[in-house]
């Protein structure tokens, strides 16, 4: 090519690039007007540069790509979550007038720490009513008790004491009736005797006056007359004796038939006395009765007594866990009444509930892993796990649920809550600025 066409063409070049740079903006008419200054060396690093740079942009942009698929297929998150725990709400049992509140807003407190000191006076006056009737009815029950011992010991010893005496008045009845045989027979032989006296009487009368009219006649001598005289009296005498014997005979018979009346009425009163003993031990049940009745007093009082205690115990209110205090409405000589609340005592156990939609629950598993973001700390990364998933969705816990068999059906999908735990030692130093009610973001690493 000669000199003349090689400048043609490099006019016809410098004259297309102008017309395209001008079609650019400032910026790059300058950049092209740099890169076209430079020397062909450095168009070349430039261009390697370039492609160098692009490829490293290539690759981040394929690795962020797969980091993020990997997330989305290995997560699953959910903005629908907050922050919940206990909420103890302390109340009073009983009523009485506050005497000190020894605690205030935002303090933490321990479970069993007293919290708020009810007046005890009203309460303590009752314990000592209560204690009072205890002993007066522990006393009644000894009183009757002893009296179950003494009605029992009286009516044993009466009762043995009218069986000793029915069986002395048997033996004497025995022995009496004995008397009153020996006497019958005592009388047949004291007649027998006087019966024989008297015939010896008649015979001796007969021999005195035959031997008297043969003295007065010189037939006998005057001594054979002495003699039956004699022998009259004495036979005589005889038949008074056994007359007398007969008489006494008789009072004799008289007399044991007598004690035979008295030893029979004597049993008969002995009886009476034992049915009396007998009697005694219906006392010692009645008494026995009265010692059960006793009894139950005691039970009855010591019941008040623990009624009593318990309401003593009510005017010392403690917290029931461990946590902080919240909405304290209670003060110094405030009157209050059962159920009424005082404050409330934001247990340290928190944890979290992730509302998931129903198609996020595939894979969710209990036990699972999850990172927890706190709203109110998105520079701190909290971990926690699966706990439990809610047995229903939160539609079907409303306190209107829908009705889906009315109407045009729309199918929406429910959301599931899911119960998730804090890591404790992820929380070291944010137990007391993680509260109930805070929205967070879960994400359960499901595979």
């Amino acid at each position: 090519m000669s000199p003349a066409e090689l400048k043609y063409m490099k006019e016809q070049t410098a004259a297309k690039d102008g017309a395209f740079c001008r079609l650019l903006p400032p910026s790059e008419q300058l950049e092209k007007a740099a890169k076209s200054s430079l020397p062909a060396s450095i168009k070349g690093k430039s261009r390697h540069i370039v492609i160098t740079l692009i490829t490293l942009v290539s690759l981040l942009l394929l690795v962020v790509g797969y980091n993020a698929i990997n997330y989305f297929l290995s997560y699953e998150q959910t903005d629908d979550a907050y922050t919940t725990g206990h909420l103890h709400q302390i109340s009073t049992r009983v009523n009485g007038t506050v005497e000190k509140v020894l605690v205030d807003d935002n303090e933490h407190v321990t479970a069993g720490q007293t919290l708020v000191l009810l007046d005890p006076r009203d309460f303590a006056v009752r314990v000592k009513q209560a204690q009072a009737s205890l002993a007066t009815a522990e006393h009644q029950a000894q009183a009757a008790h002893s009296s179950i011992a003494l009605a029992s010991i009286s009516a044993g010893g009466k009762t043995t004491e009218a069986q000793g005496q029915i069986d002395n008045a048997k033996a004497l009845l025995g022995k009496s009736q004995e008397a009153v045989v020996a006497a019958r027979a005592a009388i047949k032989e004291a007649e027998a005797q006087y019966l024989a006296k008297a015939a010896e009487v008649v015979r001796a009368d007969a021999d005195h006056n035959r031997f008297v009219q043969l003295a007065e006649q010189g037939a006998v001598s005057l001594h054979d007359r002495d003699a039956a005289v004699r022998d009259f009296h004495v036979a005589k005498a005889s038949q008074d004796a056994a007359k007398e014997a007969v008489r006494q005979a008789n009072s004799r018979l008289s007399e044991a038939e007598h004690t035979v009346s008295s030893a029979r009425a004597q049993v008969v009163q002995s009886g009476g006395l034992l049915r009396q003993a007998q009697a005694s031990h219906v006392q010692t049940n009645v008494n026995e009765s009265q010692y059960q009745v006793a009894q139950s007093a005691i039970a009855e009082a010591d019941a008040q007594l623990a009624d009593a205690q318990l309401q003593l115990s009510y005017t010392k209110i403690v917290s029931p866990a461990t946590g902080r205090v919240g909405r304290k409405t209670v003060e110094a000589g405030q009157r209050v009444q059962p159920g009424q609340q005082l404050m409330t005592i934001v247990s340290d156990d928190l944890w979290l509930i992730a509302n998931f939609k129903e198609t996020q629950l595939e894979r969710l598993r209990t036990g699972e892993p999850v990172e927890i973001k706190v709203d109110s700390f998105p520079h701190k990364k909290f971990v926690g796990v699966v706990d439990s998933l809610a047995p229903g969705s939160g539609a079907t816990f409303a306190l209107l649920p829908p009705d889906n068999a009315t109407g045009n059906f729309t199918k929406i999908v429910q959301r599931v809550p899911v119960k998730v735990r804090f890591n404790k030692e992820s929380m070291r130093g944010f137990e007391n600025l993680i509260v109930p009610g805070m929205s967070v973001v879960a994400s359960v690493k499901v595979r």
